[in-house]
């Protein structure tokens, strides 16, 4: 797979090195990469250029990339090189970071980004996870929001403590990908059984969160923990 990578900072930076690791080609460019930054990720290819100008994007031969990441600190470069590689250059997938939760809204399908990774949302779920045991957790949204994928740690007192997974009634289009019981993940095949304490993630439409948490846990909140309202 080719990868065309935005930003080379720390995130960059480390999001290119795993998808080296992984056995992928992974092209970085920065307009302010300098030699120290390009000699931690030897195996990348770079070009040092605006990733906001098409020149340069003509440069990289964009339309040759199977994904573009938009990796930078800044959600103005993020939205516009993924709106560029869609419309310009016909990427098939984006993939953006956000930086600043409140621009969320921004990155959809209008602005070419296929999949928004906010890390400040994404860390404040990972901390409201850890006390909110029997409440959703929204961890991504995949599908430009059509499907999320969600946590939830099962409190003693669900009914379906000690349960067959293939007991377990789910709402329409949701799946149970994993449980995560003492620091292992387990594959959920339909004889396992699950327990208080274990983290479920499941993906399933918006739409199922509430009926999904009321089913596991009857005296869940009717919200997941991490909603997409900002607090003014």
């Amino acid at each position: 797979m080719r990868v065309a990578l935005i930003g080379a900072g720390s995130v960059g930076r480390s999001i290119a090195r795993e998808l080296i690791h992984n056995g992928h080609d992974v092209l970085i460019i920065d307009r302010d990469a300098t030699d120290e930054r390009t000699s931690m990720v030897p195996a990348a290819e770079w070009i040092i250029g605006d990733a906001c100008e098409i020149s340069t994007l003509t440069t990289a031969r964009l339309e040759t990339y199977d994904h573009v990441v938009c990796a930078s600190g800044d959600d103005k470069v993020n939205l516009v090189v993924s709106f560029l590689a869609r419309t310009e250059f016909a990427v098939p997938r984006t993939v953006a970071r956000v930086n600043n939760p409140r621009n969320e809204w921004l990155f959809n399908d209008a602005w070419g980004v296929d999949v928004a990774v906010s890390t400040p949302r994404l860390m404040t779920a990972l901390v409201e996870e850890a006390v909110s045991v029997g409440d959703i957790v929204r961890l991504f949204e995949f599908q430009h929001g059509e499907a999320h994928m969600v946590e939830l740690t099962l409190p003693e007192t669900s009914p379906y403590v000690g349960a067959r997974v293939g007991d377990v009634p789910l709402p329409p289009d949701t799946s149970l990908i994993t449980i995560l019981r003492d620091g292992q993940a387990i594959a959920p095949g339909p004889d396992e059984a699950i327990e208080a304490g274990d983290e479920i993630l499941f993906i399933c439409p918006p739409e199922a969160e509430h009926q999904l948490a009321l089913t596991l846990n009857p005296e869940s909140r009717t919200q997941p923990v991490r909603d997409d309202e900002d607090d003014g």
